[in-house]
């Protein structure tokens, strides 16, 4: 899954501030480390960071060809397929929201994204009903099974797609190993998805930018709101960014996993807040997937997350902000609900 957040740097004085930045998964990454240590000792953890970052990349990107999922997603076969721990644990995982969300995050659509364009191997041209049909066949949940930690193809045809959720389980990789450093306050970021303790360098929350839905075509940032956040993560889904031009229509990148066709709904964006980064990652992509309607209801009916979403009138083409719980969110550029 694709998300759009935005840090607001707070600081003019850097000397308990390291940084440390990079690229990883398709995008980039950005560390904060506030702390009274130097910045030697802090800057040795890069190496660490980086190695982790190499490692879940060549485990759970599609788009490198000697990956683990590329290597299982050719495993044309029904016999069990061993998988490291890291793999087996955003699988598991993947599962368990797969069947919290009614099957609306579903890892299993790699096949579907490719025949929709999206992907390293995207098919041109729009696909016919039958194709959507067919590929439905080897997609969900229930095409795949754990046994004995390894992995089973109840249909030898299925493929996985971790791209919604790689980025956040990453996200929550380097900040449990920057808390397991004894770093209290930490800002951790990939391609967006946020996971955040502590304090910043003005000893205040960490403040976080909801990137506006722009659908001008000149793709240049603006903020719609700020939410602050001392101790939790944050994934943003939207369609306003990962798009493809199929036979001259715009496609957003949410495909109803369900139905195998594009979303027709009220929601630009939506962040999910939580206490992990995998889990708002992919909750984020569920919840794009669904009408504003539905999705708040599902959302007040998990006690582990929060969403604010950024929504539009279909009639009169107005944007307005919704939120659960008692998020707190400042200098909205929309109402609220």
């Amino acid at each position: 899954m694709l998300g759009f957040l935005l840090l607001f740097n707070r600081c003019a004085d850097i000397e308990n501030q390291y940084t440390i930045s990079g690229n990883t998964m398709g995008t980039t990454y950005l560390i904060k480390i506030v702390t009274s240590d130097n910045d030697y000792k802090a800057g040795l953890i890069k190496n660490s960071i980086d190695s982790l970052l190499i490692e879940l990349n060549e485990q759970m990107s599609t788009w490198d060809p000697e990956s683990e999922i590329s290597k299982f997603n050719g495993w044309n076969s029904k016999v069990p397929f061993a998988v490291s721990d890291d793999f087996l644990n955003v699988v598991k995982k993947s599962i368990t929201i797969s069947r919290n969300t009614g099957g609306l995050f579903d890892p299993t659509v790699y096949d579907l994204m490719s025949l929709w364009g999206f992907g390293p191997n995207p098919r041109s041209g729009f696909p016919d009903i039958e194709d959507v049909h067919r590929v439905l066949e080897h997609t969900g949940i229930d095409q795949i099974k754990i046994t004995d930690s390894v992995l089973v193809k109840s249909n030898k045809m299925c493929k996985l797609d971790l791209n919604a959720i790689a980025k956040g389980y990453g996200v929550d990789k380097i900040f449990n190993l920057l808390k397991q450093k004894g770093f209290d306050d930490i800002f951790v970021e990939i391609g967006g998805e946020v996971k955040c303790f502590g304090k910043n360098i003005k000893n205040k929350s960490w403040s976080i930018g909801l990137e506006d839905p722009n659908d001008d075509g000149n793709y240049q940032k603006k903020i719609s709101a700020i939410i602050s956040i001392a101790n939790g993560a944050i994934a943003t889904s939207g369609n306003y960014r990962n798009i493809v031009d199929l036979d001259g229509e715009i496609l957003g990148h949410t495909i109803n996993p369900q139905t195998g066709f594009p979303i027709q709904t009220d929601v630009l964006s939506v962040s999910v807040l939580s206490n992990s980064c995998m889990e708002s990652d992919a909750w984020a992509t569920a919840l794009m997937a669904m009408d504003h309607q539905t999705g708040f209801a599902m959302v007040e009916s998990q006690s582990n997350i929060d969403a604010v979403w950024i929504l539009i009138d279909n009639y009169d083409g107005k944007r307005y902000f919704s939120r659960s719980g008692d998020i707190d969110i400042k200098k909205m550029i929309y109402p609220l609900m």
